[in-house]
Protein backbone atom coordinates (compact mmCIF):
# COMPACT_ATOMS: atom_id res chain seq x y z
CA UNK A 1 0.00 0.00 0.00
CA UNK A 2 1.25 3.19 -0.79
CA UNK A 3 1.01 6.93 0.52
CA UNK A 4 1.66 10.11 -0.01
CA UNK A 5 3.07 12.76 2.29
CA UNK A 6 3.02 15.88 0.82
CA UNK A 7 -1.33 15.54 0.28
CA UNK A 8 -1.94 17.86 3.28
CA UNK A 9 0.88 20.03 2.89
CA UNK A 10 -0.33 20.50 -0.54
CA UNK A 11 -3.65 21.23 0.84
CA UNK A 12 -2.62 23.92 3.14
CA UNK A 13 -0.32 26.02 1.05
CA UNK A 14 -3.83 26.06 -1.18
CA UNK A 15 -5.41 26.98 1.53
CA UNK A 16 -3.66 29.67 2.24
CA UNK A 17 -3.19 30.82 -0.88
CA UNK A 18 -6.67 31.27 -1.36
CA UNK A 19 -7.03 33.35 1.87
CA UNK A 20 -4.50 35.83 0.97
CA UNK A 21 -6.05 36.26 -2.07
CA UNK A 22 -9.76 36.92 -0.52
CA UNK A 23 -7.61 39.55 2.10
CA UNK A 24 -5.95 41.40 -1.34
CA UNK A 25 -9.02 41.60 -3.36
CA UNK A 26 -11.14 43.04 0.11
CA UNK A 27 -8.09 45.58 -0.07
CA UNK A 28 -8.41 46.14 -3.76
CA UNK A 29 -12.30 46.99 -3.39
CA UNK A 30 -12.13 49.24 -0.11
CA UNK A 31 -9.12 51.44 -1.38
CA UNK A 32 -11.07 51.56 -4.87
CA UNK A 33 -14.17 52.74 -3.14
CA UNK A 34 -11.98 55.04 -1.49
CA UNK A 35 -10.57 56.63 -4.65
CA UNK A 36 -14.21 56.50 -6.09
CA UNK A 37 -15.74 59.02 -3.78
CA UNK A 38 -12.83 61.11 -3.46
CA UNK A 39 -12.80 60.99 -7.45
CA UNK A 40 -16.37 61.97 -7.58
CA UNK A 41 -15.96 64.48 -4.86
CA UNK A 42 -13.34 66.03 -6.80
CA UNK A 43 -15.69 65.73 -9.42
CA UNK A 44 -18.40 68.15 -8.31
CA UNK A 45 -15.77 69.81 -6.63
CA UNK A 46 -14.68 70.92 -10.59
CA UNK A 47 -18.11 71.43 -11.50
CA UNK A 48 -19.15 74.19 -9.20
CA UNK A 49 -16.31 75.60 -9.97
CA UNK A 50 -17.13 75.91 -13.61
CA UNK A 51 -20.83 76.81 -12.81
CA UNK A 52 -19.98 79.58 -10.67
CA UNK A 53 -17.88 80.72 -13.86
CA UNK A 54 -20.31 80.32 -16.06
CA UNK A 55 -23.18 82.64 -14.10
CA UNK A 56 -20.66 84.71 -12.10
CA UNK A 57 -21.67 88.00 -13.57
CA UNK A 58 -25.38 87.05 -12.41
CA UNK A 59 -23.98 86.13 -8.65
CA UNK A 60 -21.53 89.74 -8.55
CA UNK A 61 -24.87 91.67 -9.72
CA UNK A 62 -26.89 89.59 -7.33
CA UNK A 63 -24.47 90.59 -4.57
CA UNK A 64 -24.80 94.36 -5.50
CA UNK A 65 -28.57 94.21 -5.64
CA UNK A 66 -28.70 93.20 -2.05
CA UNK A 67 -26.09 95.88 -0.87
CA UNK A 68 -28.26 98.28 -2.24
CA UNK A 69 -31.43 96.73 -0.49
CA UNK A 70 -29.40 97.04 2.84
CA UNK A 71 -28.47 100.48 2.90
CA UNK A 72 -31.89 101.46 1.52
CA UNK A 73 -32.97 99.39 4.40
CA UNK A 74 -30.80 101.12 7.06
CA UNK A 75 -31.72 104.34 5.54
CA UNK A 76 -35.67 104.04 5.69
CA UNK A 77 -36.54 101.42 8.45
CA UNK A 78 -37.74 102.03 11.59
CA UNK A 79 -34.88 102.20 14.07
CA UNK A 80 -33.93 99.92 16.42
CA UNK A 81 -31.99 99.96 19.40
CA UNK A 82 -31.11 97.13 21.82
CA UNK A 83 -30.01 97.17 25.75
CA UNK A 84 -28.50 94.08 28.14
CA UNK A 85 -28.40 93.29 31.67
CA UNK A 86 -26.56 91.35 33.29
CA UNK A 87 -27.87 88.77 36.31
CA UNK A 88 -26.53 86.60 39.19
CA UNK A 89 -28.64 83.74 40.45
CA UNK A 90 -28.96 83.26 44.19
CA UNK A 91 -31.43 80.87 43.77
CA UNK A 92 -31.28 78.13 41.11
CA UNK A 93 -34.18 80.25 38.92
CA UNK A 94 -32.42 79.81 35.76
CA UNK A 95 -35.71 77.41 34.41
CA UNK A 96 -37.75 80.01 35.59
CA UNK A 97 -36.35 83.02 34.08
CA UNK A 98 -35.78 80.66 30.63
CA UNK A 99 -39.79 80.41 30.65
CA UNK A 100 -40.64 83.89 31.53
CA UNK A 101 -38.66 85.15 28.23
CA UNK A 102 -39.52 82.14 26.27
CA UNK A 103 -43.37 83.70 27.19
CA UNK A 104 -42.86 87.07 26.71
CA UNK A 105 -41.18 85.98 23.41
CA UNK A 106 -44.52 84.15 22.42
CA UNK A 107 -46.87 87.08 23.59
CA UNK A 108 -44.78 89.05 21.16
CA UNK A 109 -45.60 86.80 18.36
CA UNK A 110 -49.18 86.80 19.45
CA UNK A 111 -48.75 90.70 19.21
CA UNK A 112 -50.80 90.09 22.26
CA UNK A 113 -49.21 93.64 24.06
CA UNK A 114 -52.15 94.18 27.04
CA UNK A 115 -50.90 90.62 28.23
CA UNK A 116 -47.35 91.55 27.73
CA UNK A 117 -48.05 95.35 29.80
CA UNK A 118 -49.64 93.45 32.59
CA UNK A 119 -46.89 90.79 32.94
CA UNK A 120 -43.86 93.63 33.28
CA UNK A 121 -46.29 96.70 34.64
CA UNK A 122 -45.80 98.48 31.44
CA UNK A 123 -48.87 100.62 29.69
CA UNK A 124 -49.45 99.18 26.41
CA UNK A 125 -47.42 101.45 24.24
CA UNK A 126 -44.16 100.50 25.64
CA UNK A 127 -44.83 97.18 25.23
CA UNK A 128 -45.98 97.32 21.45
CA UNK A 129 -42.73 98.84 21.44
CA UNK A 130 -40.74 95.39 22.17
CA UNK A 131 -39.36 94.02 19.57
CA UNK A 132 -37.54 90.87 21.47
CA UNK A 133 -35.96 89.55 24.45
CA UNK A 134 -33.00 87.10 24.66
CA UNK A 135 -31.34 85.51 27.44
CA UNK A 136 -28.08 83.66 27.02
CA UNK A 137 -25.57 82.19 29.83
CA UNK A 138 -22.58 84.46 30.87
CA UNK A 139 -19.84 82.20 31.18
CA UNK A 140 -16.53 81.25 29.74
CA UNK A 141 -14.39 78.24 29.16
CA UNK A 142 -12.67 78.32 32.58
CA UNK A 143 -15.49 78.43 34.57
CA UNK A 144 -16.75 75.23 32.56
CA UNK A 145 -14.30 73.56 33.30
CA UNK A 146 -14.67 74.18 37.00
CA UNK A 147 -18.43 73.05 36.58
CA UNK A 148 -17.53 70.27 35.22
CA UNK A 149 -14.87 69.71 37.91
CA UNK A 150 -17.23 70.31 41.24
CA UNK A 151 -19.32 67.75 38.85
CA UNK A 152 -16.67 65.30 38.85
CA UNK A 153 -16.12 65.18 42.46
CA UNK A 154 -20.01 64.61 43.60
CA UNK A 155 -19.42 61.36 41.60
CA UNK A 156 -18.10 58.33 42.37
CA UNK A 157 -14.91 56.52 40.95
CA UNK A 158 -16.41 54.11 38.70
CA UNK A 159 -19.71 56.82 37.37
CA UNK A 160 -16.88 59.11 36.74
CA UNK A 161 -14.51 56.93 34.56
CA UNK A 162 -17.54 57.03 32.59
CA UNK A 163 -18.31 61.15 32.09
CA UNK A 164 -16.40 62.74 29.22
CA UNK A 165 -16.54 66.39 28.97
CA UNK A 166 -17.75 66.91 25.80
CA UNK A 167 -21.08 64.66 27.16
CA UNK A 168 -21.28 67.16 29.78
CA UNK A 169 -21.33 70.13 27.91
CA UNK A 170 -24.27 68.56 25.75
CA UNK A 171 -26.23 67.65 29.29
CA UNK A 172 -25.95 70.52 31.10
CA UNK A 173 -27.96 73.26 30.39
CA UNK A 174 -27.49 76.70 30.07
CA UNK A 175 -29.79 77.84 32.68
CA UNK A 176 -27.45 76.50 35.26
CA UNK A 177 -24.99 78.91 35.52
CA UNK A 178 -24.45 81.72 37.59
CA UNK A 179 -24.53 84.57 35.36
CA UNK A 180 -27.28 85.65 32.64
CA UNK A 181 -27.89 87.99 30.25
CA UNK A 182 -30.94 89.54 29.54
CA UNK A 183 -31.00 91.34 26.03
CA UNK A 184 -33.77 93.43 24.68
CA UNK A 185 -34.53 94.70 20.90
CA UNK A 186 -36.97 97.99 21.07
CA UNK A 187 -38.43 100.84 18.87
CA UNK A 188 -37.57 103.34 22.36
CA UNK A 189 -34.85 103.35 23.82
CA UNK A 190 -36.43 105.05 26.99
CA UNK A 191 -37.80 101.70 28.62
CA UNK A 192 -35.23 99.41 29.44
CA UNK A 193 -34.62 100.03 32.68
CA UNK A 194 -37.85 99.40 33.78
CA UNK A 195 -38.89 96.22 32.04
CA UNK A 196 -35.40 94.58 33.27
CA UNK A 197 -36.94 95.59 37.02
CA UNK A 198 -39.70 94.34 36.47
CA UNK A 199 -38.36 91.37 35.07
CA UNK A 200 -36.06 90.65 37.96
CA UNK A 201 -39.18 91.76 40.35
CA UNK A 202 -41.30 89.40 39.04
CA UNK A 203 -38.33 86.44 39.57
CA UNK A 204 -37.91 87.83 43.56
CA UNK A 205 -41.90 88.03 44.43
CA UNK A 206 -42.42 84.61 42.97
CA UNK A 207 -43.82 82.61 45.95
CA UNK A 208 -42.01 79.49 45.63
CA UNK A 209 -38.61 81.08 45.95
CA UNK A 210 -39.75 83.44 48.81
CA UNK A 211 -40.59 80.60 51.18
CA UNK A 212 -37.07 79.17 50.36
CA UNK A 213 -35.55 82.30 51.11
CA UNK A 214 -37.46 82.61 54.31
CA UNK A 215 -35.85 78.97 55.11
CA UNK A 216 -32.52 79.58 54.06
CA UNK A 217 -31.82 82.72 56.62
CA UNK A 218 -33.79 81.20 59.07
CA UNK A 219 -31.56 78.03 59.00
CA UNK A 220 -28.72 80.88 58.57
CA UNK A 221 -30.19 82.68 61.88
CA UNK A 222 -29.80 79.44 63.53
CA UNK A 223 -26.12 78.71 62.58
CA UNK A 224 -24.91 82.03 63.48
CA UNK A 225 -26.66 82.22 67.14
CA UNK A 226 -25.12 78.46 67.54
CA UNK A 227 -21.76 80.12 66.21
CA UNK A 228 -22.18 83.16 68.66
CA UNK A 229 -22.94 81.22 71.49
CA UNK A 230 -19.55 78.75 71.15
CA UNK A 231 -17.56 82.10 70.56
CA UNK A 232 -19.35 83.32 74.33
CA UNK A 233 -18.28 79.81 75.26
CA UNK A 234 -14.73 80.07 74.02
CA UNK A 235 -14.58 82.81 75.55
CA UNK A 236 -15.42 81.76 78.78
CA UNK A 237 -12.85 78.96 78.92
CA UNK A 238 -9.74 81.48 77.67
CA UNK A 239 -10.68 83.29 80.90
CA UNK A 240 -10.83 80.16 82.83
CA UNK A 241 -7.70 78.89 81.40
CA UNK A 242 -5.62 82.25 82.46
CA UNK A 243 -6.97 82.20 85.62
CA UNK A 244 -5.73 78.72 86.27
CA UNK A 245 -1.93 79.63 84.71
CA UNK A 246 -2.41 82.56 86.86
CA UNK A 247 -2.78 80.56 90.27
CA UNK A 248 -0.52 78.24 88.72
CA UNK A 249 2.22 80.32 88.22
CA UNK A 250 1.57 81.93 91.86
CA UNK A 251 1.54 78.21 93.58
CA UNK A 252 4.53 77.45 91.66
CA UNK A 253 3.12 74.43 90.80
CA UNK A 254 2.17 75.05 87.08
CA UNK A 255 4.00 71.47 86.17
CA UNK A 256 0.94 69.66 88.27
CA UNK A 257 -2.09 71.47 86.61
CA UNK A 258 -3.12 71.50 83.19
CA UNK A 259 -6.50 71.33 81.30
CA UNK A 260 -6.91 68.46 78.60
CA UNK A 261 -9.29 67.83 76.12
CA UNK A 262 -9.47 64.67 74.12
CA UNK A 263 -7.50 64.75 70.99
CA UNK A 264 -5.33 62.34 69.03
CA UNK A 265 -4.13 60.99 72.33
CA UNK A 266 -5.14 61.35 76.14
CA UNK A 267 -2.02 63.27 77.04
CA UNK A 268 -2.27 65.89 74.67
CA UNK A 269 -2.53 69.46 76.30
CA UNK A 270 -4.61 72.57 75.30
CA UNK A 271 -2.37 75.02 74.95
CA UNK A 272 -3.09 78.94 74.52
CA UNK A 273 -2.77 78.85 70.79
CA UNK A 274 -4.76 76.05 70.27
CA UNK A 275 -7.68 77.95 72.15
CA UNK A 276 -7.06 80.77 69.85
CA UNK A 277 -6.84 78.72 66.68
CA UNK A 278 -10.19 77.45 68.16
CA UNK A 279 -11.90 81.08 68.40
CA UNK A 280 -10.42 82.41 65.14
CA UNK A 281 -12.21 79.38 63.21
CA UNK A 282 -15.56 80.28 64.87
CA UNK A 283 -15.30 83.96 64.28
CA UNK A 284 -14.41 83.14 60.26
CA UNK A 285 -17.33 80.55 60.27
CA UNK A 286 -19.05 83.67 61.40
CA UNK A 287 -18.41 85.90 58.88
CA UNK A 288 -18.83 83.46 55.97
CA UNK A 289 -22.67 82.72 57.61
CA UNK A 290 -22.86 86.56 57.76
CA UNK A 291 -21.96 86.77 53.99
CA UNK A 292 -24.39 84.10 53.42
CA UNK A 293 -27.42 85.86 54.50
CA UNK A 294 -26.36 88.74 52.56
CA UNK A 295 -26.31 86.81 49.40
CA UNK A 296 -29.88 85.12 50.38
CA UNK A 297 -31.08 88.44 50.91
CA UNK A 298 -32.36 88.85 47.10
CA UNK A 299 -33.41 85.48 44.54
CA UNK A 300 -32.02 87.11 41.90
CA UNK A 301 -29.86 90.53 41.31
CA UNK A 302 -28.67 93.06 38.80
CA UNK A 303 -25.37 93.60 38.44
CA UNK A 304 -24.52 95.15 35.55
CA UNK A 305 -27.29 97.71 33.97
CA UNK A 306 -25.35 100.71 32.47
CA UNK A 307 -27.49 100.85 29.07
CA UNK A 308 -30.53 102.60 30.43
CA UNK A 309 -31.29 104.21 27.18
CA UNK A 310 -30.05 101.03 24.90
CA UNK A 311 -28.18 101.77 21.47
CA UNK A 312 -28.57 101.31 17.98
CA UNK A 313 -28.91 98.22 16.65
CA UNK A 314 -27.31 97.60 13.41
CA UNK A 315 -26.84 94.11 13.45
CA UNK A 316 -28.54 91.01 12.01
CA UNK A 317 -28.20 87.43 12.76
CA UNK A 318 -27.61 84.97 9.81
CA UNK A 319 -26.79 81.64 10.82
CA UNK A 320 -25.60 82.27 14.28
CA UNK A 321 -23.62 85.03 13.06
CA UNK A 322 -23.75 89.01 13.75
CA UNK A 323 -23.93 90.82 10.65
CA UNK A 324 -24.34 94.40 8.87
CA UNK A 325 -27.36 95.55 7.75
CA UNK A 326 -25.34 95.96 3.96
CA UNK A 327 -23.55 92.59 4.43
CA UNK A 328 -26.88 90.13 5.53
CA UNK A 329 -28.96 91.63 2.50
CA UNK A 330 -26.49 91.39 0.12
CA UNK A 331 -25.41 87.36 1.81
CA UNK A 332 -29.38 87.44 1.18
CA UNK A 333 -29.67 87.58 -2.17
CA UNK A 334 -26.90 86.37 -3.17
CA UNK A 335 -27.97 82.89 -1.87
CA UNK A 336 -31.24 83.52 -3.01
CA UNK A 337 -29.60 83.74 -6.92
CA UNK A 338 -26.93 80.87 -6.00
CA UNK A 339 -30.29 78.31 -5.01
CA UNK A 340 -32.27 79.57 -8.30
CA UNK A 341 -29.33 79.06 -10.66
CA UNK A 342 -28.43 75.79 -9.38
CA UNK A 343 -32.30 74.51 -9.34
CA UNK A 344 -32.06 75.78 -13.04
CA UNK A 345 -29.16 73.63 -13.66
CA UNK A 346 -30.73 70.40 -12.09
CA UNK A 347 -33.81 70.76 -14.33
CA UNK A 348 -31.37 70.92 -17.05
CA UNK A 349 -29.63 67.47 -15.92
CA UNK A 350 -33.43 65.76 -15.57
CA UNK A 351 -34.36 67.00 -19.26
CA UNK A 352 -30.92 65.68 -20.23
CA UNK A 353 -31.39 62.34 -18.47
CA UNK A 354 -34.64 61.71 -19.85
CA UNK A 355 -34.00 62.38 -23.17
CA UNK A 356 -31.33 60.08 -22.63
CA UNK A 357 -33.29 57.10 -21.14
Amino acid sequence: MSTNPNTPNNSEEVDLGQLFKLIGAAFDRFFNFIYRIFKSLFSVFIWFVFFIKKHIIILVVAGIIGIGIGILSSKTSQAKYQSSVTLVQNYPIGENLYNSVGYYNDLLKQSDYKILGEALNLDEEKANSILSFEVKPVVSENQKLLAFNNYMKGLDSLAATKIEYEDFLKNNEDYTHTFQQISIESTQRSNFKSVFENIVESINSNPFFVNEQRKDIAELNQRKNALELALVKSDSLQNTYKRVLEMSSKSDKSSEIGITFEGSNDTEKTKEFDLYQSDLELRNQLVQIERNIQDKQYIVEMISNKQDSGFASTKKTLFGKKLSVKLYYGVIVLLGALIILLGLEFLKFLETYNKSV
